[in-house]
């Protein structure tokens, strides 16, 4: 999980051995002695807690204001709002240029389609002009058809112009 080290200080060790031995008052005056020297000498040469433990820096303190001042909020909320603003003002064109591209690839589409799926132009039938004479002279004269003889007879000339007709 996590490397730990433990510093034992003379300090401990003494503290530990005079625990276990009996105390002595000779001893224990020059053991306080000792002591207060060691001491010395261990503040000394004893490194910073921050050295001990170089994976876990100190960290200053974390001051948080109370109240926040009226000002910098308004301030940052105009900010807010002119920026809400300018992205809808933005949001607003690009819609309108995605319309205006789908109008003009649908009308581009539309063309290439008509243009893909053209009909041919169908070929003009000769002799409609006839055509229409003959049918107009036989609804007028329904109980008398020999008085469009000459018609007909215009009519299956112009067919045999334009082979139409089988005797040809």
């Amino acid at each position: 999980m996590g490397e730990f080290t433990i510093q034992i200080s003379n300090d401990l060790v003494n503290q530990l051995v005079d625990d276990g031995m009996p105390k002595k008052k000779t001893r224990k005056s020059r053991r306080k002695v000792a002591r207060d020297t060691e001491k010395s000498q261990s503040n000394e040469t004893r490194k910073p807690e921050s050295a001990v433990f170089p994976a876990w820096p100190v960290q200053p303190p974390l001051h948080v204001p109370g109240t926040f001042p009226a000002q910098p909020l308004q301030s940052e909320l105009e900010s807010i709002r002119s920026t809400l603003q300018e992205s809808e003002k933005v949001l607003e064109r690009l819609q309108k240029q995605e319309e205006n591209m789908l109008q003009e690839v649908t009308q581009k589409a539309k063309d290439l389609h008509d243009k893909e799926y053209k009909l041919p132009n169908p070929k003009p039938e000769p002799c409609t002009a006839e055509r229409f004479a003959t049918l107009s002279c036989y609804k007028e004269h329904i109980k008398d058809p020999l008085k469009c003889a000459s018609l007909v007879t215009s009519f299956a000339d112009c067919l045999r112009r334009f082979g139409r007709l089988g005797d040809k």
